[in-house]
């Protein structure tokens, strides 16, 4: 097999839970082959470079090998390498997510921080 629909390969290669995802991503533009915008339809080779938009962030990955099975993840994980430019970048903003810390709830208060707010404004 020397070239596959790039939906089945996200989905062999585990990045999307269903083959509807992984389509719908793609309509979506948020994947991309060898910097053009990529359809569901359309053909991937090996050594092609895929970026994937997620929420964890963007992913930057060369296509190894194909697969129309989803198998486990550990045999999913030899499909792919991600490219050494993504895997910096990824662990730049986990960095930054922790040094930011816990971003506070938006929505009702819990006890405890209402009292300490009313704490606050009685202390001035």
């Amino acid at each position: 097999m020397t070239m596959m629909r790039i939906d089945k390969w996200l989905w062999a290669a585990r990045f999307y839970k269903t083959r509807s995802l992984a389509a719908h991503a793609c309509d979506l533009g948020r994947v991309s082959t060898n910097g053009q915008s990529a359809k569901p339809s359309r053909d991937l080779r090996a050594g092609d470079l895929v970026q994937l938009k997620t929420e964890s962030g963007d992913l930057q990955v060369t296509v190894l090998a194909l697969s129309e099975v989803r198998g486990p993840a550990a045999v999913a994980q030899t499909l792919y390498a991600e490219t050494e430019a993504s895997r910096v970048e990824r662990q730049r903003l986990a960095e930054q997510k922790k040094t930011l810390g816990e971003v506070p709830a938006v929505g009702k208060l819990s006890k405890r921080d209402r009292r300490e707010r009313e704490r606050f404004k009685t202390s001035w």
